[in-house]
């Protein structure tokens, strides 16, 4: 059955023409995909429109993928590209880079700080508060961007930093930076929300 194949396999049976192959990878990613312009673009209209964009141009470079390359790497790379381009067309504020290397190798826990429908390892009951959503999104929409786009495959597509690396096209210590640098902005970007859940608590 076409459930029990991986996404390599289904791609390969669609560049075969096998169209129900295709259906069964948009309904497998169409919600992750729009998820992630979601909190990329931060906004649902857009995000819907940048959607169809993006499985457009797996239909138009079907034949170019190659099963070497995991599928989700080659799917997010296209919505990344997507994401940039209409940012470009946008103009949206211009940001700093904060590539610089930072000390360690592993990124500090999320589990105090990131809301998701149901992100792997973070249960905490503050996930659920509609409050604290519209305080992370507000905060990763001041966010810079490519601090975003890395913390938002991470956390929220569970992507590994090998995987992001590729996406992004950088090296693997530059997104394990950029995603320290995107946990310290969101500790002080809502740090007064996390003192007063804990004091209430």
């Amino acid at each position: 059955m076409l459930g029990d194949l991986s996404d390599e396999e289904l791609m390969l049976r669609y560049q075969r023409g096998d169209a129900r192959a295709f259906d069964r990878l948009l309904t497998r990613h169409n919600q992750p995909v729009f998820h992630f312009l979601v909190r990329n673009t931060g906004n649902a209209a857009t995000a819907e429109e940048l959607l169809q964009d993006v499985f457009m141009r797996v239909i138009g470079s079907a034949r170019k993928y190659e099963k070497r390359a995991k599928f989700t790497t080659w799917l997010y790379t296209i919505a990344r590209n997507i994401v940039i381009d209409h940012a470009r067309k946008q103009k949206f504020r211009r940001h700093r880079s904060l590539d610089a290397p930072a000390a360690g190798e592993d990124a500090p826990p999320m589990v105090d700080l990131v809301a998701d429908e149901h992100p792997a390892g973070m249960g905490d009951r503050r996930f659920s508060d509609e409050q604290f959503k519209r305080r992370l999104d507000d905060a990763m929409g001041r966010m810079n961007e490519d601090q975003r786009m890395v913390f938002v495959l991470r956390e929220f597509q569970q992507l590994s930093f090998q995987e992001i690396a590729l996406i992004v096209e950088t090296s693997e210590n530059t997104v394990k930076s950029r995603m320290r640098y995107a946990l310290e902005f969101l500790r002080t970007a809502l740090k007064d929300f996390a003192d007063g859940y804990e004091g209430a608590a």
